[in-house]
Parts: structure tokens; sequence; C-alpha cells
């Protein structure tokens, strides 16, 4: 349960973990005028996404896996039971001494699909000579060829595959993941990666939310009939999936060439009466109302929205849509259409940041570097980002009341990065600056950039 209380008075028992002296901590929290708390209860939209809270010489004390205090050192220190207004820090079962660095909350990966098996690397090859992604599409690649490897993986693969990759996202600092099934289009593969997913969650720090995406792409027994794989997953998949019970979310792939407005709205219709809250691709390549759809399904997310018209965007900011934008794919599709992220931030969008980590548009790992992209391409302040890539990105995916922020009362997620400031953090370009990572009050990375430890133990 969610605790947002402020206190200046001394804490009766010692703190398990100090994080002290960072030379900038971002808690990405936010105290409207007259409140004494943080106020954290929604994703921040318009200029409010530029200020991220930021405490010069920060601390965080941490006790049982959650934040009790949040402040400057010397305010933090002087409310620990063995600690003092000069710097004594004794009392602390650990101490992570931030000197020059900057804390974040972990980052929160809103779009991906960890669980697969098989490679797409030759499709790279063939978008240097030319080819689009339609194109790679309906010659049997991209999200099919994937589907024929994954069906014929094992749970066991499917595990080993994304407990791997999870633990290339935490040396990064991502400390909560979605992950779309997608990959299967059949009941059996459906559950199996939705399986995988969960098995993961349980065994890797990493936090996994997921997300059935069935209606992903019409898979080959069902070529030139879309209305009938749509009936198959509408009758059979859905309620098979709703009865195993670990997806939180329907997505669907609203696209020219994939599935229309039309389509996409009969199967999160389905999904919502199934208790999957809609989530949707929306406007990637074509505008074809990706955006508004959501919009009239009070989406939690819509996704891409690389194309997305200014009436869409406008739609998006009436009806609270987070806009989930995924620089990354842009970039590996070689394409100069970046989602137009100035443009829904001044509207007053909630703007969230993924990777949409996948084995063909996406193979990114690092949130780090998406920050990178959204900076350079997107005209996104270094601030902006960093919001969008935590709390934003929190709410992105239904846990806005746990992750994303760095307040009393929330998990002990948090990374330190070895930069002097927030403004620095786009600069690392092909550099991973994260250096420790604390997920649930436990320091599962350590010093990272120097041949450091990892611990995959599950808190």
């Amino acid at each position: 349960m969610t605790m947002n209380v402020c206190t200046d008075t001394v804490r009766e028992q010692p703190s398990d973990l100090l994080l002290i002296h960072a030379a900038e901590l971002a808690t990405c929290s936010s105290a409207p005028r007259g409140d004494a708390c943080p106020d954290s209860s929604r994703p921040l939209r318009g200029a409010a996404m530029g200020d991220i809270g930021i405490i010069h010489d920060g601390a965080i004390a941490v006790r049982s896996g959650v934040i009790v205090d949040v402040g400057t050192t010397q305010e933090v220190l002087s409310r620990e039971p063995s600690g003092n207004a000069f710097g004594s820090a004794s009392g602390a079962t650990q101490v992570i001494d931030a000197s020059g660095r900057t804390v974040l909350p972990g980052f929160v990966d809103a779009h991906t699909h960890l669980v697969f098996a098989g490679e797409r690397y030759r499709e790279h090859v063939m978008r240097l000579g030319g080819a689009k992604y339609l194109d790679i599409l309906a010659a049997g690649g991209g999200i099919l060829s994937t589907l024929t490897s994954t069906r014929s993986a094992s749970l066991a693969e499917l595990v080993a595959g994304a407990m791997k990759r999870l633990d290339t996202m935490l040396l990064h600092g991502t400390t909560t993941v979605e992950a779309k099934s997608g990959y299967g289009l059949d009941i059996d593969t459906e559950l199996r990666q939705l399986e995988a997913a969960r098995l993961v969650s349980e065994a890797h720090p990493v936090d996994v939310v997921s997300t059935f995406m069935g209606a992903h792409a019409v898979p080959p027994e069902f070529k030139g009939d879309p209305e009938g794989y749509l009936d198959f997953v509408l009758s059979e998949a859905l309620p098979a999936v709703a009865e195993q019970g670990i997806a939180k979310f329907c997505d669907v792939f609203c696209e020219e060439g994939v599935f229309s407005v039309e389509q996409s709205r009969e199967v999160l219709r389905a999904g919502m009466e199934h208790g999957l809250r809609p989530k949707i691709h929306a406007d990637e390549i074509f505008p074809i109302g990706g955006a508004q759809l959501a919009a009239e399904l009070r989406a939690v997310s819509a996704d891409h929205l690389a194309a997305a018209s200014p009436e869409g965007i406008r739609s998006l900011a009436r009806a609270g849509v987070v806009a989930v934008l995924l620089p990354a794919t842009m970039f590996t599709l070689m394409s100069e259409a970046y989602a137009d992220a100035r443009g829904m931030i001044d509207a007053g969008v909630a703007v969230a940041l993924a990777t949409d980590f996948n084995p063909g548009t996406s193979p990114t790992m690092s949130m780090p570097f998406v920050i990178t992209l959204a900076c350079l391409q997107m005209k996104m302040t270094p601030a902006e980002a960093v919001c969008a890539a935590t709390r934003n990105a929190a709410w992105a995916i239904g846990r806005g009341d746990r992750a994303g922020t760095i307040q009393v009362g929330r998990d002990a997620d948090f990374i330190v990065c070895d930069v002097p400031a927030v403004d620095a953090l786009p600069f690392s370009v092909g550099v991973n600056p994260v250096r420790d990572v604390v997920k649930r009050g436990v320091h599962v990375v350590r010093n990272a950039g120097g041949g450091g430890v990892l611990c995959r133990s599950r808190i």
C-alpha cells in the first residue's frame, strides 16, 4: 500500500540503507501549491513535465524496501536515530555515497516485446537495401518470422531468453517493464508467452507487467481472412487469456495493412469486457485515427504515434491518455518521422518513453539511449525525458501508485548515474551512465561502469 507521508520528526528505527550526497536527486514528484506532501496521483503534463523535483546534495533513507525519508543529506541524517546534522551515517546497514552523481527513480520501460525466440538481424540488411517495414511483413518477415521461432520454443527457452534480457535492462537502470505477447497468435503460444513473463517477474528483480497482444498481426493459417482471425481472438483467445489471469492489458496493432480502427475498437472493447484495460499501437506509420480511438475508449496509453494527426494529439490531451513514444524504433527504421513530442507536450498530453524492445525494429534494451534520442531527435528537455521515462511511464502501465517517483512510502527503486546533473544525462551517447541500481531497497547493481556486479536474486 502506498503511504504518502511527510515528516520532520526523528524516526524511531535506523534505516536499512542510506543514499547520501547526490549532486542532484530527481524525485519526479511534485507538490501542488499549499500541499505539504508530494502528489504523484497522476502523470505530469505540459510545462509540469519539466519540474522533476530536483534536490541538491540529496539523500534517501530506506527501511524494509520502502522509502522512509527524502531530502537534503543534512535533513535526512538529522532524522536518523543514529545520525546527526553533521553528516554521520554510521547507524545505517548500508550507505551509498552518490557524491558528484545524479540519482533518479528506476526507469519504467512502458512498451516492450520481451518474450520471444529467434533473431531478425538480417532484416536490418534488407532495410539498408531500401525495404520498408510493411514490405518485410508482407514477405513473411517481421512479426511473422518471430512467430515461427516462438511457437517452436519451450517455456524454459522463453524464460531463459527473457531472464537474460532483463539482466541487460537492469544494468541500464530499468526496474519495471511492460511485456507484450503477440508472437504466438495461437492460444497455446500466447499463453506460454504470458506464463514466461510471469515466471521471470517472480524470479528476477525487475517487475514485469503483462499485456495480451493477440491482435499483433494475422497469422499464416488465417492469411486473407483477418475477420476470421479476429473472431478467433474474440471468441477463443481472449477468454483463455482472461481465465489464465496474468495479463493486465489488451493491445492491438491499429495500422494500415494490419488492423483497421473498426477492428481495433472491437478487440479493445472485447478485452475490456474480459477485465483487460485497453492499450493501442496507434498511428505509427499512417494517421488512420488510432489516437482518436484511444481517446474514445479512454485507453491507458496510445503508443508509437509517429504519424498522429494534430486532432489525434488534441484528443489524447482531452481524454488524459498517456502517449508512449518510441524513438528507438524510428532510429532503427532509419526514419526521420519521429513523434511530435514537443507538440504533444505543448498540447497538454502526458508523454512517456519506452524502448519498444523487440527482435526486429527496436533491439535496444537501454532506456538511457531512448532518453538521448528523445532529446536529440524529438527536442524534449532532459528533465522532460526523465519524467517521461519514470513517473509518466509508470502511469502508462498502471504502476503510477508505486513506481516512477522517489518519495516516502514508495518502493525503494532508484538508480545512481555517473553524471553530475540531469542535464548531462542525454549526452552519454553510446555509454551506459548507470552505476548503481537499488530495487525495493536491495543494492542489485553495484558499480556497473567499473566492471561491477549484478545480483539477480528476487527481492
